[in-house]
């Protein structure tokens, strides 16, 4: 376990922040990066066929035993965001139409903004380092 990854969070915590990620998701205040540094994204997105919708159904079904761990944002300029982790199990159809069980590593960062909040989904790809899960 990275020593900068805190898990310091009771399981009432983390519903109130997935509450207010979800929000934004259903309201319509979030986007999923897909920037030239966010490749996976892209192509995990393009491996499953990921339609924005339903994109918009496997972050709405996150729960709290998804959760992994918050750790602080490194780049510069942004040392003060917190990004969480979490780490769902999905059923997809891959680009050859066969289903799998897939780990989807999520990590998101939740800004105040002047008219409220919004979420940036800086990772939403096949996991692709081991994770640890805070309440499973």
């Amino acid at each position: 376990m990275n020593r900068h990854y805190n898990r310091n969070y009771s399981r009432e915590q983390i519903a109130s922040i997935l509450t207010t990620i979800q929000d934004c998701v259903r309201e319509g205040r979030f986007i999923i990066s897909k920037n030239e540094n966010r490749q996976e994204n892209i192509d995990f997105i393009n491996e499953y066929n990921l339609t924005s919708r339903r994109q918009k159904e496997i972050l709405l079904k996150l729960k709290p035993e998804d959760f992994c761990h918050s750790l602080q944002n490194t780049k510069l300029r942004f040392e003060h965001e917190v990004l969480y982790v979490f780490c769902p199990q999905v059923m997809l159809y891959n680009f050859d139409g066969i289903e799998e069980l897939v780990n989807i590593y999520t990590k998101f960062n939740l800004i105040d903004g002047h008219s409220g909040k919004r979420v940036v989904v800086i990772s939403f790809h096949k996991r692709n380092k081991a994770i640890d899960y805070l309440f499973k």
